[in-house]
Parts: structure tokens; C-alpha cells; sequence
């Protein structure tokens, strides 16, 4: 694990015992800072390990407290812990704060940061198997992957590739990344935020955080983006349509990868790797569960599993990836139209619709002229399209939708895609 001596000695409060929090406490209690946890949760507080003091960080008296560690699930715009943490005097911070504080004590490294709304998994994990292509130690963590402080220091010369959401920045204060990355900026999670400028300006925060000498890689294909950039001084703003060569990379089709793969390239060339190592590195990224994964190709038509993509925004692009696609989506809805998703509907053969967002799917897509068979159910939509679609075409499930009325997440729905296609006989 990530220990440092920066802790020690400390006082610190961690809520929220799930995988990272849990992390948490072990990182800190093993570079001997005192710990008080808690989770609302009795199996969870059963999972912790070690001298902990159980009690919850809203009740106690949090004088001479270092920080209050919080999960990046917590609302802090209606969670009481801000407002009782900052009567004290006491930051609220993330595990990645920790991480930052940690880094000095750490063998000489860099750190790749990745923000956006959408892309920033698929971008993380590219520029993560491009830097170990080229035989470079790495980590990959943040919002992705194992939390960072569970896991092993890299050796000198490591790359930390870090995912990280709008609510782990909100919670950061001094992640100087060597290399930052914005990916894009639509609306989303404004639940959390005082409009939409809040949401954008807690994305801006990543470069916030860096000094003057750091590389910034901004992707200004959406207006925020570009207001952001033009903000900040320096900045490498980079566009999808600087791509020649995607056809070489299977698993990076589609105009949204051609921005993801455009973003990594910048970011390995600032991280010093060479061009070669950068090419078989696009060449072999063999992709995300979930998100645009091949999962089988069957008489001559491609199973799709885009499961990853919760709305419209994130589907437009998977429609833009293949000429004829049978388009499976619905669910729990976000939104009430598709508008995003209007300038791929060429690109759709037909479509079969699920869930709760069902009808109005269908009702949206017969509309413009599109064949709709309202299948329900996943297994009955993967049936109905495997039998319409004929070799060349794509069988697709990108929902457009949250998953939360059938399945329990979206790695859930995209398995249970995955054993419908399984078990077609074609």
C-alpha cells in the first residue's frame, strides 16, 4: 500500500468504509496516523482492520483533526459533514488528496490526471496500456480501477494514470499533475452543483492545481471545453479530427474514440514515450468491458456491448461507429428526448427498445421513420435483432439510459448482454 510519513502523528476521520475508504484507513493507520471511521453500514464498519475508533464524524468534537477523508459518493451540497468540518477548521478532502500529500515520500514519478463527462474511463485505460507498451512501470486508479492508496508504490520512473470524477476534484487541493487531461464537458450531475457552471468550474479545478511548468491537454471540441482553455495559459488543445490513422486501432472506432485516442497521444508524447511504443500501444488496446466492447461476431454480424453509455450524449457516438447498426436501448431514462443521438439515425437499420424508457423510445424513433420493435426485456431484444440483422451489420445494446430499472448497474446489464449472445444459435 501507499504509506507516507506525512501522516503520522495525525488525526484523521474517514466516512464512508466501501473499497476506497477502506483503503483509507489501512494507508493511514500503516504510516501510524490515529484513524476515527464510519459508515452508516454495520457490515461495512465489520470489514475494517486494525485500532480504529467507530464514531460518526457529524457528531464528534473535530478539534486538531488533520482532515475528514470522505467516499466521492457523499453530496457534500447536502451532507452535513461540510458545514461541521469547516466549523472546526477542518479540510474535507478525498483519498487522492491523501495520494497528492503522500507523493513527495514517494520514488520520483509522474501523474497523468483525466477529467471529463464523457470518455475519461476509456482514455485513462489507453494512456495506461500505451505507457506499459512501452515498458514503463504504471498504475491506473482514481474513479477506475483499485483505490490508489491500496496499492503497491511504482518504482522510480513509474506513471500514476488517474481517472478522476468532478466529485473527487471537488475534494482535492494539491494534486499537481504533470500531466492533466480534460476530455469534454456536457451536462451532468447537477444534482451536486449550482448549475451548470459549477459543474464545469469543478472540472477546471484539475488545472487549477498544477504549476505554470505542467502540460494541460483540453479536447475543445465542446464550447466549455474551449472557454477553459482559452483561460489557461499554455494549454495543448487538441481536436478528433487531427486522426489519421484510426482504422488501424479495432478497438477505437467511432468519432468519440478518435477524440480519446487524439487525447493519449498528446499525453504519452508530453510523458516522454516513443512513437512507435505510442503506435502498438493504439494498435492493442483491446478496449473497456462495456464500453464499445466486440463481444461476438456470429453469422456475419458484430455484437456490440456498449453498456457504459448511461445517455444519449454517450450513445451519439457508438451510432457513429457503424454504418448498419440494430440499435438496443432503453431503461431507467435521464432525459426525455434523443436530440444527441438525431445526427447517427441514418446509421440505424432498426431499433428494439427495453425498460421503463421503452415506449417513449419507440415513440421518438418511429417519429423519424425508424423500424421499432418494442422487445421489453434484454434477452428478447438481443433475440428480435440477431434475427433481423443480416453479415456486415451490428447488433448494438448502447441504452442511452440508466440501468437502474432492470439491472442492478450497467456492468450488470452489459453481462447479461453478453450471456443473451452467448447463447444465439445462428
Amino acid at each position: 500500500m501507499i504509506k507516507s510519513p506525512a501522516f503520522a502523528g495525525k488525526r484523521y476521520a474517514v466516512l464512508g468504509l466501501a473499497r476506497s475508504g477502506l483503503a483509507t484507513v489501512e494507508a493511514l493507520l500503516a504510516s501510524g496516523a490515529q484513524v476515527t471511521a464510519w459508515d452508516g453500514k454495520e457490515e461495512a464498519r465489520a470489514k475494517v482492520i486494525g485500532e480504529v475508533t467507530f464514531a460518526d464524524p457529524v457528531e464528534i468534537d473535530l478539534t486538531g483533526y488533520a482532515g475528514v477523508v470522505v467516499s466521492p459518493g457523499v453530496p457534500l451540497n447536502k451532507h452535513p459533514i461540510a458545514s461541521h468540518a469547516a466549523r472546526f477548521g477542518v479540510p474535507v478532502i478525498s483519498d487522492i488528496e491523501l495520494f497528492a500529500q503522500a507523493r513527495p515520500s514517494l520514488p520520483p514519478h509522474k501523474v497523468v490526471g483525466i477529467t471529463g463527462t464523457n470518455g475519461k474511463s476509456t482514455t485513462t485505460a489507453l494512456i495506461t496500456h500505451i505507457v506499459e507498451t512501452a515498458g514503463v512501470p504504471t498504475l491506473m486508479g482514481g474513479n477506475i480501477g483499485l483505490p490508489i492508496l491500496g496499492r503497491d508504490p511504482l518504482p522510480a520512473g513509474g506513471v500514476y494514470v488517474l481517472e478522476l470524477s468532478s466529485y473527487q476534484i471537488d475534494i482535492t487541493r494539491s494534486l499537481d499533475c504533470d500531466v492533466a487531461v480534460l476530455t469534454n464537458i456536457t451536462p451532468d450531475h447537477l444534482d451536486r452543483y449550482d448549475g451548470f457552471a459549477g459543474y464545469a468550474a469543478s472540472k477546471e479545478r484539475l488545472f487549477t492545481m498544477q504549476s505554470p511548468d505542467r502540460t494541460a491537454i483540453i479536447a475543445v471540441e465542446d464550447a466549455p471545453s474551449a472557454a477553459i482553455a482559452s483561460r489557461r495559459p499554455g494549454v495543448l488543445a487538441v481536436r478528433s479530427t487531427e486522426v489519421s490513422n484510426q482504422q488501424a486501432w479495432p478497438a477505437l472506432q467511432g468519432p468519440h474514440n478518435a477524440q480519446n485516442a487524439v487525447i493519449a497521444i498528446a499525453a504519452c508524447r508530453a510523458l516522454g514515450i516513443a512513437e512507435d511504443a505510442i503506435q502498438r500501444g493504439l494498435a492493442s488496446y483491446p478496449g473497456l468491458p462495456h464500453r464499445m466492447q466486440r463481444v461476438a461476431e456470429k453469422a456475419g454480424v458484430l455484437f456490440v456491448n456498449d453498456s457504459k453509455a448511461t445517455n444519449a450524449t454517450a450513445t451519439a457516438p457508438a451510432l457513429g461507429a457503424y454504418p448498419k447498426i440494430h440499435w438496443i436501448l432503453g431503461g431507467l431514462p435521464k432525459t426525455d428526448d434523443l436530440d444527441d443521438c438525431a445526427p447517427y439515425f441514418d446509421h440505424v437499420v432498426a431499433a428494439y427498445t427495453i425498460g421503463q424508457a421503452g415506449p417513449m423510445f419507440a415513440r421518438i424513433l418511429r417519429e423519424v421513420g425508424k423500424p421499432v420493435t418494442e422487445s421489453e426485456t434484454l434477452e428478447r431484444a438481443v433475440a428480435d435483432a440477431a434475427a433481423a440483422a443480416g453479415p456486415g451489420e451490428v447488433v448494438m445494446l448502447s441504452p442511452a439510459c440508466a440501468s437502474f430499472d432492470q439491472f442492478s448497474d450497467y456492468e450488470a446489464r452489459g453481462d447479461a448482454f453478453r450471456r443473451a449472445v452467448e447463447g444465439l444459435s445462428l
